[in-house]
């Protein structure tokens, strides 16, 4: 499957968003649970966790483990969910700076192991399903530093859904974290999302070969197919979060 970009149609429907702005505290709180399950069960899905998005909300929310499910998939879904309140206050900025990166990242991996945490990796990698060589080890703080210091270019030179799109991709094509590199992408992608205004953005498991073709060419510096992937998906979670107001706003 191949996407259209719908950057167009998602500027005009973020129109229709922002004239239901500003909300209300109980509104906003409801939508930041909503999201923030969603997002973590597709996210953590999109990499093989078991869980469904209904025992992620129970893990998340209510602290209860589910029987015959892997401890490592219940510890990925409480890190996601914890990086995920990280990036609502670092949404109320208008800046991404490199430690930001590296603290999603140790919210995430914390409980899976805490010497990896927030830390480039030490080890060169092989990532199945590509042929693409990632940096060394040695490579990573200068790579990491250089797109540190490219995000104010970038969020100036392109569409916000492209910016996210962008730092997406070149987080992904550094891989500077021995695991957990997709997740803290979509977590990027999606404080860049937030900081322009738009709503948490959700790739659904069902996706997962069309996100991942798109990473590769991205990879190679074919940025085209996540942009439009992208777009789509933004437009989509639009539709979900007016459809959320409209319920919510209901006399």
């Amino acid at each position: 499957m191949t996407f259209d970009n719908r950057i167009g149609e998602a500027e005009r429907l973020q129109q229709e968003v922002n004239q239901h702005r500003p909300l209300g505290k109980p509104m906003l709180r409801q939508l930041k649970e909503y999201f923030r399950v969603g997002l973590t069960w597709a996210s953590n899905a999109l990499e093989g966790n078991s869980l469904t998005e209904t025992e992620t909300k129970v893990v998340i929310e209510d602290g209860i483990t589910i029987g015959g499910k892997p401890l490592m998939d219940h510890f990925e879904a409480i890190g996601h969910a914890e990086a995920f309140d990280y990036l609502e206050k670092l949404a109320r900025r208008k800046k991404i700076a490199e430690g930001d990166i590296l603290k999603l990242h140790k919210l995430f991996y914390l409980r899976i192991d805490p010497n990896q945490a927030g830390r480039y990796r030490r080890q060169n990698i092989v990532v199945t399903g590509t042929d693409f060589v990632f940096p060394a080890p040695s490579e990573l703080k200068g790579l990491m530093g250089g797109l540190a210091a490219d995000i104010i270019r970038l969020r100036e030179e392109h569409h916000p859904i492209a910016f996210a799109a962008l730092l997406h991709n070149r987080l992904v094509t550094i891989h500077p974290f021995a695991d957990g590199n997709g997740r803290t992408a979509r977590l990027l992608m999606n404080l860049a999302l937030l900081q322009a205004g738009y709503p948490v953005t959700i790739i659904p498991p069902v996706l997962r070969s069309e996100y991942l073709s798109a990473v590769r060419k991205g990879n190679a510096g074919d940025h085209d197919p996540f942009i439009n992937l992208l777009s789509n998906m933004v437009y989509e979670s639009q539709k979900d979060y007016l459809r959320l107001l409209r319920s919510l706003e209901r006399k």
